[in-house]
């Protein structure tokens, strides 16, 4: 009996397995795989793809200043173009994605083309949680610094005119 207790003190006190942690290359092929079919997703109008890829508190900023959107108004934005098969594509041509320490969370930035827009940014950050999901995604229009000053005139002009 006194050995029987000693088995079971001592496994009892036995420090629990630790998961084996992830690859950093495989976090970050991962998150890459979600970002491309999250663009897929929304290329193809399918709106419970893409909206499957968000946190429930994800937040999407788009290019115009107003637009901060939870995931239900981004949804209620987005969900008649998708409901009517329009969707947007934007293509990923370079990418970098960075890991925390602990792997739980990324940070991207991603050069986006798209045909009407041209050359965009999307930017962002993931948590892994039961897998990788976007908390927050910001999309984005480059402007080149030589013409910087004349894009801000023209916001500028359109403040002044009432737009």
């Amino acid at each position: 009996m006194y050995r029987l207790l000693l088995v079971l003190a001592a496994t009892g006190c036995a420090a629990a397995p630790t998961a084996t942690p992830m690859n950093p290359d495989t976090q970050v092929a991962q998150v890459a795989t979600v970002l491309d079919d999250f663009h897929d997703a929304a290329s193809h109008a399918d709106g419970d793809r893409y909206f499957g890829h968000f946190t429930p508190d994800g937040v999407f900023v788009g290019t115009d200043a107003t637009e901060r959107w939870t995931l239900a108004e981004f949804r209620a934005y987005a969900q008649p173009h998708f409901s009517k098969g329009k969707g947007w594509t934007y293509v990923a041509r370079d990418r970098h994605i960075t890991l925390s320490a602990q792997g739980a969370t990324a940070w991207f930035d991603e050069k986006l083309d798209n045909e009407k827009y041209g050359e965009a940014r999307g930017s962002g950050v993931l948590v892994r949680t039961d897998r990788w999901r976007i908390a927050h995604y910001v999309l984005s229009f480059p402007i080149p610094n030589e013409k910087a000053a004349a894009v801000i005139g023209l916001i500028r002009e359109g403040d002044v005119a009432g737009e």
